[in-house]
Parts: C-alpha cells; structure tokens; sequence
C-alpha cells in the first residue's frame, strides 16, 4: 500500500472514531478524572470502573477536536478488559510513538496507530494524549 493510502486510511480511522466514538459517555459509581488542554479547549472527562487490577469499564466524555475525542474512543477500547499494567503499557507505547520514538510493538495496537503521524505536527500531540494522560493519572490513584 502506497504512503498516500495508508494517509488517507489513517484519516478515515480517526474520522470513522471522531464521528461514532466508541465507549461515550460517563460510568455511574465510578473513578472520574477530568482533564483539559488549555492550549486549544480540548476537555475530557474519563471514569473508569477498575476492580482487582483490572479495567472492568472505561467511558469518556468532553469535546474537542477530531484528534482528541478519536484518541480517547480508541484509548477506552484499548484500555477495557486490560490490567492496568497493560494499560500502562499502552501509553508507554502511545507516548514513544508520539514522540516518533521506535516502541516496543508485541502489543497489537490496531486502530491506535492511525493516529501515528500526529507526531509530525508537535502542536497536535497534546490533543492526541489528552486522553491517555487522565487514565494515567486515574489508574495511578486507584
């Protein structure tokens, strides 16, 4: 597949993700982390039902951009039925490749990587870890 495809793939991915978000919405009973990007408005709000090391559920809420909402639809499918250390993991994988780093990849990412060339638009990386950035923090206080 030429470069030209796979862009135009990628963009229909967080697109298709921007426009049906997978996991919206707010889990009632559940922890809720709330986080914003100040730097373009981005809001989030992310509550996740974790028991046993494990995250049982994962919703979001907020608006913003295409690049942020798309990544915290995919985050929230990445992220449920997974350890936290898992999950972890994820965004220790997410975070290497928004910084164009080479990351470990045994863990199938799927969706997750179409929004790899965000990393080419330094401005745009923030959007794109919002999300990721408040599950950090919520599994950190769980």
């Amino acid at each position: 597949m030429s470069f030209n495809n796979l862009d135009t793939l990628y963009r229909q991915v967080i697109m298709d993700h921007y426009k049906n978000p997978r996991n919206k919405g707010v889990l009632e009973d559940s922890l809720t982390i709330d986080m914003n990007n100040p730097t373009c408005g981005d809001r989030i709000r992310l509550t996740l039902q974790i028991e046993d090391g494990e995250i049982k559920d994962a919703k979001f809420d907020g608006e913003g951009c295409s690049i942020s909402m798309s990544s915290a639809s995919m985050m929230t499918q990445a992220i449920k039925g997974q350890s936290v250390e898992t999950a972890l993991k994820l965004s220790k994988i997410f975070s290497d490749m928004m910084q164009g780093k080479e990351y470990d990849d045994d863990i199938e990412l799927e969706d997750i990587e179409a929004l790899q060339g965000v990393a080419k638009f330094p401005a745009r990386i923030k959007c794109a870890t919002l999300a990721w950035k408040a599950m950090e923090k919520g599994v950190q206080n769980s």
